[in-house]
Protein backbone atom coordinates (compact mmCIF):
# COMPACT_ATOMS: atom_id res chain seq x y z
CA UNK A 1 0.00 0.00 0.00
CA UNK A 2 1.43 3.36 -1.03
CA UNK A 3 0.67 6.47 1.03
CA UNK A 4 -0.84 8.95 -1.46
CA UNK A 5 0.45 12.38 -0.46
CA UNK A 6 -1.61 14.12 -3.16
CA UNK A 7 -4.79 13.05 -1.36
CA UNK A 8 -4.23 15.66 1.34
CA UNK A 9 -1.82 18.09 -0.36
CA UNK A 10 -2.20 18.38 -4.15
CA UNK A 11 0.14 21.40 -4.07
CA UNK A 12 3.08 19.28 -2.87
CA UNK A 13 5.74 19.54 -5.59
CA UNK A 14 8.64 17.53 -4.10
CA UNK A 15 9.02 14.75 -1.55
CA UNK A 16 11.32 12.05 -0.23
CA UNK A 17 10.32 8.39 -0.02
CA UNK A 18 11.74 4.91 0.55
CA UNK A 19 11.90 2.38 -2.29
CA UNK A 20 9.81 -0.71 -1.49
CA UNK A 21 10.04 -2.54 -4.81
CA UNK A 22 12.03 -2.57 -8.09
CA UNK A 23 11.21 -4.24 -11.40
CA UNK A 24 13.63 -4.07 -14.34
CA UNK A 25 12.16 -3.79 -17.84
CA UNK A 26 14.71 -3.04 -20.57
CA UNK A 27 15.26 0.70 -20.86
CA UNK A 28 12.76 1.37 -18.09
CA UNK A 29 12.54 0.59 -14.39
CA UNK A 30 9.37 0.23 -12.32
CA UNK A 31 9.74 1.70 -8.82
CA UNK A 32 7.30 1.23 -5.92
CA UNK A 33 7.60 3.66 -2.99
CA UNK A 34 6.25 3.75 0.54
CA UNK A 35 4.67 7.13 -0.27
CA UNK A 36 4.32 9.36 -3.31
CA UNK A 37 3.08 12.71 -4.59
CA UNK A 38 2.82 11.37 -8.16
CA UNK A 39 -0.77 10.98 -9.31
CA UNK A 40 -1.50 7.77 -11.29
CA UNK A 41 -3.91 7.65 -14.23
CA UNK A 42 -7.34 7.36 -12.67
CA UNK A 43 -10.86 8.75 -12.84
CA UNK A 44 -10.39 10.36 -16.24
CA UNK A 45 -7.26 12.26 -15.13
CA UNK A 46 -3.82 11.42 -16.65
CA UNK A 47 -0.74 10.60 -14.59
CA UNK A 48 1.87 13.08 -13.34
CA UNK A 49 5.35 13.28 -14.81
CA UNK A 50 8.57 14.61 -13.29
CA UNK A 51 11.73 13.04 -11.89
CA UNK A 52 12.43 10.36 -9.31
CA UNK A 53 16.00 9.82 -8.11
CA UNK A 54 17.15 11.96 -11.04
CA UNK A 55 15.34 9.75 -13.58
CA UNK A 56 12.43 10.76 -15.84
CA UNK A 57 9.02 9.48 -14.68
CA UNK A 58 7.15 8.48 -17.87
CA UNK A 59 4.12 6.69 -16.40
CA UNK A 60 2.43 6.20 -13.04
CA UNK A 61 0.15 3.19 -12.55
CA UNK A 62 -2.40 2.50 -9.80
CA UNK A 63 -2.17 -1.21 -8.99
CA UNK A 64 -4.91 -3.45 -7.62
CA UNK A 65 -2.94 -4.16 -4.42
CA UNK A 66 -3.08 -0.45 -3.49
CA UNK A 67 0.52 0.31 -4.51
CA UNK A 68 1.54 2.88 -7.10
CA UNK A 69 4.12 1.92 -9.73
CA UNK A 70 6.41 4.65 -11.09
CA UNK A 71 7.81 3.83 -14.55
CA UNK A 72 11.14 5.64 -14.98
CA UNK A 73 13.64 5.76 -17.82
CA UNK A 74 16.96 4.11 -17.04
CA UNK A 75 18.93 7.08 -18.43
CA UNK A 76 19.37 10.14 -16.13
CA UNK A 77 17.14 13.18 -16.58
CA UNK A 78 20.29 15.36 -16.35
CA UNK A 79 23.89 14.67 -17.48
CA UNK A 80 24.95 13.39 -14.05
CA UNK A 81 27.30 10.43 -14.18
CA UNK A 82 26.53 9.62 -10.54
CA UNK A 83 22.82 9.05 -11.15
CA UNK A 84 21.87 5.38 -11.01
CA UNK A 85 18.72 3.32 -10.85
CA UNK A 86 17.50 3.11 -7.23
CA UNK A 87 17.58 -0.06 -5.12
CA UNK A 88 15.18 -1.40 -2.51
CA UNK A 89 15.64 0.50 0.76
CA UNK A 90 17.04 3.65 -0.88
CA UNK A 91 15.58 6.99 0.11
CA UNK A 92 14.88 8.86 -3.15
CA UNK A 93 13.77 12.37 -4.01
CA UNK A 94 10.80 13.04 -6.28
CA UNK A 95 9.95 16.21 -8.20
CA UNK A 96 6.54 16.74 -9.80
CA UNK A 97 6.25 18.48 -13.18
CA UNK A 98 4.27 21.33 -11.64
CA UNK A 99 3.12 22.88 -14.92
CA UNK A 100 1.44 19.62 -15.95
CA UNK A 101 0.03 18.99 -12.44
CA UNK A 102 -1.46 22.48 -12.07
CA UNK A 103 -2.99 22.27 -15.55
CA UNK A 104 -4.67 19.01 -14.55
CA UNK A 105 -5.86 20.60 -11.29
CA UNK A 106 -7.45 23.48 -13.20
CA UNK A 107 -9.19 21.20 -15.70
CA UNK A 108 -10.41 18.68 -13.12
CA UNK A 109 -11.79 21.27 -10.71
CA UNK A 110 -13.35 23.11 -13.65
CA UNK A 111 -15.08 19.87 -14.60
CA UNK A 112 -16.59 19.55 -11.12
CA UNK A 113 -17.97 23.08 -11.31
CA UNK A 114 -19.26 22.73 -14.89
CA UNK A 115 -20.90 19.35 -14.20
CA UNK A 116 -22.52 20.77 -11.06
CA UNK A 117 -23.85 23.71 -13.09
CA UNK A 118 -25.57 21.35 -15.55
CA UNK A 119 -26.94 19.33 -12.66
CA UNK A 120 -28.21 22.33 -10.67
CA UNK A 121 -29.73 24.24 -13.60
CA UNK A 122 -31.14 21.39 -15.68
CA UNK A 123 -30.92 18.24 -13.49
CA UNK A 124 -28.68 16.60 -16.10
CA UNK A 125 -25.99 14.32 -14.72
CA UNK A 126 -22.46 13.82 -16.02
CA UNK A 127 -21.96 10.21 -17.12
CA UNK A 128 -18.18 10.34 -17.68
CA UNK A 129 -15.20 12.68 -17.80
CA UNK A 130 -11.95 12.63 -19.77
CA UNK A 131 -9.01 15.00 -19.33
CA UNK A 132 -7.14 15.16 -22.65
CA UNK A 133 -3.86 16.76 -23.63
CA UNK A 134 -5.47 19.75 -25.38
CA UNK A 135 -9.08 19.74 -24.17
CA UNK A 136 -11.32 17.85 -21.77
CA UNK A 137 -14.79 16.39 -22.22
CA UNK A 138 -17.82 15.51 -20.14
CA UNK A 139 -20.57 13.21 -21.40
CA UNK A 140 -24.04 14.31 -20.36
CA UNK A 141 -27.07 12.04 -19.98
CA UNK A 142 -29.18 14.00 -22.47
CA UNK A 143 -28.69 16.37 -25.37
CA UNK A 144 -28.50 20.07 -24.48
CA UNK A 145 -29.34 23.14 -26.53
CA UNK A 146 -26.78 25.86 -27.24
CA UNK A 147 -28.73 28.19 -24.91
CA UNK A 148 -28.60 25.64 -22.07
CA UNK A 149 -24.88 25.05 -22.56
CA UNK A 150 -24.24 28.80 -22.47
CA UNK A 151 -26.30 29.11 -19.28
CA UNK A 152 -24.34 26.33 -17.55
CA UNK A 153 -21.07 27.88 -18.68
CA UNK A 154 -22.13 31.26 -17.27
CA UNK A 155 -23.16 29.71 -13.96
CA UNK A 156 -19.87 27.80 -13.69
CA UNK A 157 -17.87 30.96 -14.26
CA UNK A 158 -19.90 32.80 -11.63
CA UNK A 159 -18.77 30.21 -9.09
CA UNK A 160 -15.18 30.42 -10.34
CA UNK A 161 -15.03 34.21 -10.05
CA UNK A 162 -16.51 34.14 -6.56
CA UNK A 163 -13.28 32.35 -5.59
CA UNK A 164 -14.99 29.82 -3.37
CA UNK A 165 -12.93 27.43 -1.22
CA UNK A 166 -12.42 23.88 -2.50
CA UNK A 167 -11.98 21.61 0.52
CA UNK A 168 -10.89 17.98 0.82
CA UNK A 169 -13.05 15.92 3.19
CA UNK A 170 -13.13 12.26 4.15
CA UNK A 171 -16.21 10.27 5.09
CA UNK A 172 -17.29 6.69 5.52
CA UNK A 173 -19.69 5.29 2.95
CA UNK A 174 -22.40 5.30 5.63
CA UNK A 175 -21.80 8.97 6.49
CA UNK A 176 -21.62 9.89 2.79
CA UNK A 177 -25.06 8.36 2.27
CA UNK A 178 -26.49 11.21 4.36
CA UNK A 179 -24.63 13.90 2.43
CA UNK A 180 -25.84 15.69 -0.69
CA UNK A 181 -23.37 14.08 -3.10
CA UNK A 182 -23.92 15.06 -6.73
CA UNK A 183 -23.37 11.44 -7.74
CA UNK A 184 -23.55 8.33 -5.57
CA UNK A 185 -20.17 6.64 -5.15
CA UNK A 186 -19.84 2.87 -5.65
CA UNK A 187 -16.54 2.71 -3.74
CA UNK A 188 -16.34 0.94 -0.40
CA UNK A 189 -14.54 2.16 2.70
CA UNK A 190 -13.49 5.74 3.35
CA UNK A 191 -14.45 8.18 0.61
CA UNK A 192 -12.45 11.25 -0.37
CA UNK A 193 -14.83 14.14 -1.04
CA UNK A 194 -14.17 17.36 -2.97
CA UNK A 195 -16.31 20.15 -1.57
CA UNK A 196 -16.81 23.30 -3.66
CA UNK A 197 -18.34 25.50 -0.98
CA UNK A 198 -22.09 25.72 -1.30
CA UNK A 199 -22.13 24.38 -4.85
CA UNK A 200 -20.82 20.85 -5.32
CA UNK A 201 -19.87 17.83 -3.22
CA UNK A 202 -18.43 14.85 -5.09
CA UNK A 203 -16.42 11.74 -4.28
CA UNK A 204 -13.17 12.00 -6.22
CA UNK A 205 -9.55 10.88 -5.93
CA UNK A 206 -8.11 13.48 -8.31
CA UNK A 207 -6.08 16.63 -7.71
CA UNK A 208 -7.86 19.98 -7.46
CA UNK A 209 -7.11 23.64 -6.82
CA UNK A 210 -7.70 25.08 -3.35
CA UNK A 211 -10.06 27.82 -4.50
CA UNK A 212 -12.27 28.09 -7.56
CA UNK A 213 -10.58 31.34 -8.62
CA UNK A 214 -7.48 29.31 -9.55
CA UNK A 215 -9.50 27.66 -12.34
CA UNK A 216 -9.44 31.04 -14.07
CA UNK A 217 -12.24 30.45 -16.53
CA UNK A 218 -14.14 27.54 -18.08
CA UNK A 219 -15.17 27.72 -21.73
CA UNK A 220 -17.16 25.22 -23.77
CA UNK A 221 -15.40 24.88 -27.12
CA UNK A 222 -17.50 22.26 -28.94
CA UNK A 223 -20.28 19.72 -28.46
CA UNK A 224 -21.77 16.76 -30.28
CA UNK A 225 -24.35 14.02 -29.84
CA UNK A 226 -22.88 10.99 -28.11
CA UNK A 227 -24.55 7.71 -27.10
CA UNK A 228 -27.98 9.22 -26.69
CA UNK A 229 -26.65 12.20 -24.74
CA UNK A 230 -24.12 14.88 -25.47
CA UNK A 231 -20.34 15.26 -25.28
CA UNK A 232 -19.18 18.72 -24.23
CA UNK A 233 -15.59 19.76 -24.90
CA UNK A 234 -14.20 22.46 -22.60
CA UNK A 235 -10.98 24.19 -21.56
CA UNK A 236 -10.03 25.93 -18.32
CA UNK A 237 -7.37 28.35 -17.11
CA UNK A 238 -4.14 28.30 -19.09
CA UNK A 239 -5.68 26.14 -21.80
CA UNK A 240 -8.46 28.69 -22.28
CA UNK A 241 -5.88 31.45 -22.58
CA UNK A 242 -3.90 29.49 -25.19
CA UNK A 243 -7.09 28.67 -27.11
CA UNK A 244 -8.09 32.35 -27.09
CA UNK A 245 -4.62 33.40 -28.29
CA UNK A 246 -4.78 30.89 -31.15
CA UNK A 247 -8.26 32.03 -32.17
CA UNK A 248 -7.22 35.68 -31.92
CA UNK A 249 -4.25 35.13 -34.22
CA UNK A 250 -6.37 33.17 -36.70
CA UNK A 251 -9.06 35.88 -36.64
CA UNK A 252 -6.50 38.66 -37.11
CA UNK A 253 -4.91 36.87 -40.07
CA UNK A 254 -8.29 36.18 -41.68
CA UNK A 255 -9.58 39.74 -41.34
CA UNK A 256 -6.29 41.07 -42.68
CA UNK A 257 -6.37 38.80 -45.73
CA UNK A 258 -10.01 39.64 -46.49
CA UNK A 259 -9.75 43.34 -45.52
CA UNK A 260 -12.83 43.18 -43.29
CA UNK A 261 -13.62 43.84 -39.64
CA UNK A 262 -13.95 40.81 -37.31
CA UNK A 263 -17.75 41.08 -37.18
CA UNK A 264 -17.83 41.15 -40.99
CA UNK A 265 -15.90 37.89 -41.36
CA UNK A 266 -18.87 35.45 -41.52
CA UNK A 267 -20.52 37.51 -44.27
CA UNK A 268 -17.24 37.73 -46.20
CA UNK A 269 -16.77 33.95 -46.04
CA UNK A 270 -20.35 33.39 -47.17
CA UNK A 271 -19.79 35.69 -50.18
CA UNK A 272 -16.57 33.83 -51.03
CA UNK A 273 -18.39 30.49 -50.89
CA UNK A 274 -21.12 31.82 -53.18
CA UNK A 275 -18.52 33.22 -55.59
CA UNK A 276 -16.63 29.91 -55.54
CA UNK A 277 -19.80 27.95 -56.39
CA UNK A 278 -20.58 30.37 -59.23
CA UNK A 279 -16.99 30.08 -60.47
CA UNK A 280 -17.17 26.29 -60.34
CA UNK A 281 -20.35 26.27 -62.38
CA UNK A 282 -18.81 28.66 -64.91
CA UNK A 283 -15.67 26.55 -65.25
CA UNK A 284 -17.75 23.40 -65.70
CA UNK A 285 -19.80 25.07 -68.43
CA UNK A 286 -16.65 26.31 -70.19
CA UNK A 287 -15.05 22.87 -69.95
CA UNK A 288 -18.14 21.33 -71.55
CA UNK A 289 -18.12 23.95 -74.31
CA UNK A 290 -14.39 23.49 -74.90
CA UNK A 291 -14.83 19.73 -74.92
CA UNK A 292 -17.26 20.01 -77.83
CA UNK A 293 -14.64 21.78 -79.94
CA UNK A 294 -11.77 19.50 -78.92
CA UNK A 295 -13.94 16.43 -79.44
CA UNK A 296 -14.13 17.16 -83.18
CA UNK A 297 -10.34 17.36 -83.45
CA UNK A 298 -9.59 14.26 -81.35
CA UNK A 299 -12.40 12.11 -82.78
CA UNK A 300 -11.12 12.83 -86.30
CA UNK A 301 -8.05 10.70 -85.48
CA UNK A 302 -10.09 7.71 -84.25
CA UNK A 303 -8.91 4.24 -85.21
CA UNK A 304 -11.42 1.98 -86.95
CA UNK A 305 -11.55 -1.32 -85.04
CA UNK A 306 -13.91 -4.23 -84.42
CA UNK A 307 -14.82 -2.53 -81.14
CA UNK A 308 -15.80 0.65 -82.90
CA UNK A 309 -14.05 3.95 -83.54
CA UNK A 310 -11.28 3.81 -80.94
CA UNK A 311 -10.01 7.11 -79.49
CA UNK A 312 -6.82 6.94 -77.41
CA UNK A 313 -5.38 10.27 -76.30
CA UNK A 314 -3.19 11.83 -73.60
CA UNK A 315 -3.78 15.43 -72.57
CA UNK A 316 -3.16 17.74 -69.62
CA UNK A 317 -6.47 18.04 -67.81
CA UNK A 318 -8.05 17.36 -64.46
CA UNK A 319 -10.56 14.58 -63.86
CA UNK A 320 -13.52 16.81 -64.71
CA UNK A 321 -11.88 17.96 -67.95
CA UNK A 322 -11.10 14.40 -69.01
CA UNK A 323 -14.63 13.26 -68.29
CA UNK A 324 -16.25 16.18 -70.11
CA UNK A 325 -14.17 15.50 -73.24
CA UNK A 326 -14.74 11.73 -73.09
CA UNK A 327 -18.50 12.25 -72.83
CA UNK A 328 -18.46 14.74 -75.71
CA UNK A 329 -16.74 12.17 -77.96
CA UNK A 330 -18.84 9.20 -76.81
CA UNK A 331 -22.03 11.15 -77.48
CA UNK A 332 -21.38 10.30 -81.15
CA UNK A 333 -22.36 6.82 -82.31
CA UNK A 334 -19.84 4.00 -82.56
CA UNK A 335 -17.02 5.42 -80.37
CA UNK A 336 -15.07 4.09 -77.42
CA UNK A 337 -12.66 6.48 -75.69
CA UNK A 338 -9.71 6.19 -73.30
CA UNK A 339 -8.21 9.51 -72.16
CA UNK A 340 -5.19 9.82 -69.86
CA UNK A 341 -3.81 12.82 -67.98
CA UNK A 342 -0.05 12.13 -67.88
CA UNK A 343 0.35 13.17 -64.24
CA UNK A 344 2.22 11.01 -61.78
CA UNK A 345 0.27 8.98 -60.83
CA UNK A 346 -2.01 9.18 -63.86
CA UNK A 347 -5.72 9.89 -64.26
CA UNK A 348 -7.82 7.83 -66.68
CA UNK A 349 -11.33 8.08 -68.12
CA UNK A 350 -12.94 5.40 -70.28
CA UNK A 351 -16.26 6.05 -72.06
CA UNK A 352 -18.34 4.43 -74.82
CA UNK A 353 -21.16 5.39 -77.15
CA UNK A 354 -24.64 4.06 -76.44
CA UNK A 355 -24.44 1.64 -79.39
CA UNK A 356 -21.12 0.08 -78.25
CA UNK A 357 -21.34 -3.04 -76.07
CA UNK A 358 -17.94 -2.85 -74.32
CA UNK A 359 -18.22 -1.99 -70.58
CA UNK A 360 -16.08 1.00 -69.63
CA UNK A 361 -15.93 0.02 -65.94
CA UNK A 362 -14.57 -3.44 -66.83
CA UNK A 363 -11.81 -1.91 -68.96
CA UNK A 364 -10.91 0.45 -66.12
CA UNK A 365 -10.86 -2.38 -63.57
CA UNK A 366 -8.48 -4.35 -65.78
CA UNK A 367 -6.13 -1.37 -66.10
CA UNK A 368 -6.08 -0.55 -62.37
CA UNK A 369 -5.28 -4.20 -61.70
CA UNK A 370 -2.21 -3.82 -63.94
CA UNK A 371 -1.10 -0.28 -63.07
CA UNK A 372 -2.49 0.12 -59.56
CA UNK A 373 -4.76 2.93 -58.46
CA UNK A 374 -8.47 2.84 -57.91
CA UNK A 375 -11.67 3.99 -59.55
CA UNK A 376 -15.09 2.95 -60.71
CA UNK A 377 -18.10 3.87 -62.74
CA UNK A 378 -20.69 2.40 -65.05
CA UNK A 379 -20.56 0.59 -68.42
CA UNK A 380 -21.12 3.97 -70.13
CA UNK A 381 -18.29 5.87 -68.39
CA UNK A 382 -15.69 5.11 -65.70
CA UNK A 383 -12.81 7.06 -64.24
CA UNK A 384 -9.87 6.30 -61.98
CA UNK A 385 -6.67 7.71 -60.55
CA UNK A 386 -3.37 6.67 -59.03
CA UNK A 387 -2.23 4.59 -62.03
CA UNK A 388 1.52 4.04 -62.03
CA UNK A 389 2.69 4.05 -65.63
CA UNK A 390 3.39 6.37 -68.53
CA UNK A 391 0.53 7.65 -70.65
CA UNK A 392 1.81 5.61 -73.60
CA UNK A 393 1.91 2.39 -71.53
CA UNK A 394 -1.59 2.92 -70.14
CA UNK A 395 -3.09 3.77 -73.55
CA UNK A 396 -1.39 0.77 -75.17
CA UNK A 397 -2.77 -1.51 -72.47
CA UNK A 398 -6.22 0.09 -72.87
CA UNK A 399 -6.15 -0.57 -76.62
CA UNK A 400 -5.23 -4.22 -76.05
CA UNK A 401 -7.99 -4.71 -73.41
CA UNK A 402 -10.62 -3.08 -75.61
CA UNK A 403 -9.71 -5.15 -78.65
CA UNK A 404 -9.60 -8.35 -76.55
CA UNK A 405 -13.04 -7.53 -75.19
CA UNK A 406 -14.41 -6.92 -78.69
CA UNK A 407 -12.92 -10.19 -79.98
CA UNK A 408 -14.13 -12.23 -77.01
Amino acid sequence: MTDRLYYTDPYLRSFDATVRGIEQGGERVVVVLDRTAFYPTSGGQPFDTGTLAGLHVVDVVDREDGSIAHVVEASPATPDRHTRAPSIGDVVHGEIDWGRRFDHMQQHTGQHVLSAAFDRLFHVRTVSFHLGAEASTIDLAREMSAVEIAAAETEANRIIWEDRPVAIRFATKEDAANLALRKESLREGTLRLIDVEGFDLSACGGTHVARTGAIGIVASTAWERFKGGQRIEFVCGGRAQRRFRSMREALAASTRLLSVLPEELPGAIERMQTDAKDHKRTVAALQTELARYRADEIAAAAEETLAGRLVLHALDADANGLKALALAISSRPGHIVALVAPSSPALLVVARSADVSIASNEILASLTKTFGGRGGGKPEVAQGGGLNGSAQEILAAARARILESAAG
